[in-house]
């Protein structure tokens, strides 16, 4: 099974960018987006042979993830189910006979971390979530997570240290997140690799320097392991500041 997440940074500015075509040849089983930036009935968006699930933020022109399966899920859950985090539209569970599939939008810290003690409530709510799920069954969980877990996981790590994304306070909660039972698979396959990044700065040529961040991620529970095939980022796939990144599961 192959499974995408990609952060498009608005929906409809990507479609301008052959978003359609990407999504064709990319064939995913399961391919979900963040950051759509989406009200319900902006855009008339269906690709045959998938469906679809859309969870929108109340606030316009924000947030807000999606969902593309080819295989009709038993069930659709839409936020955490706790009020004070399902209002961006970030979180979409799909149910399927042997896992669950977690699409995930983690809410940025901000400048000056004006947001960080929000943040650390929202990660050990989340963490108990998929906790929750995976007392059930396998968890699949992806999407920009806004946390760059080690130095390797960005160009410039001493510089970045107080920045949202890389302060000790996210990459502390990612790594408990880790320790409760699921393994970062694109680190799985290749622990030390440099260079690999997910997202990079519109600013300074950022990009073309590969001056980055890898803060999008699939993370599988521990009791999929075995099932674990593949993990890759697609850096060469343009049309957002972040790139699509993949993992691909055995089994039906």
């Amino acid at each position: 099974m192959k499974f995408i997440s990609w952060n498009v940074n608005g929906l409809r500015a990507v479609l301008g960018k052959d978003f359609e075509n990407i999504f064709k040849n990319l064939d995913a089983d399961i391919l979900c987006l963040q950051e759509t930036k989406l009200q319900e009935g902006q855009v008339d968006l269906a690709f045959d042979g998938y469906f679809s699930y859309w969870n929108y933020a109340e606030k316009k022109g924000y947030s807000g993830t999606a969902v593309f399966t080819k295989k009709e899920p038993i069930s659709v859950f839409y936020g955490m189910g706790i009020e004070k985090h399902d209002h961006e539209g970030r979180v979409i569970t799909l149910e399927f006979e042997d896992f669950y599939f977690v699409c995930v939008y983690t809410p940025n810290s901000q400048d000056g971390l004006k947001r960080l003690d929000y943040r650390m409530k929202w990660e050990d709510d989340f963490r108990a979530y998929l906790c929750s799920l995976k007392e059930k069954k396998g968890v699949v969980v992806c999407g920009d997570m806004n946390v760059a877990a080690t130095e390797i996981d960005l160009k410039n790590p001493k510089t970045n240290t107080h920045n949202a994304g890389f302060t000790a306070e996210e990459r502390e909660k990612f790594a408990e997140l880790l320790k409760s039972g699921f393994i970062d698979t694109f680190r799985h396959f290749y622990p030390d690799l440099t260079g690999a990044y997910s997202w990079w700065s519109y600013r300074f040529h950022a990009r073309e320097k590969n001056a980055g961040w890898r803060i999008d991620y699939f993370l599988v529970s521990e009791n999929l392991k075995e099932r674990l095939e593949s993990a890759s980022i697609h850096s060469e796939i343009f049309g957002s500041d972040h790139c699509p990144v993949e993992v691909n599961l055995l089994g039906a």
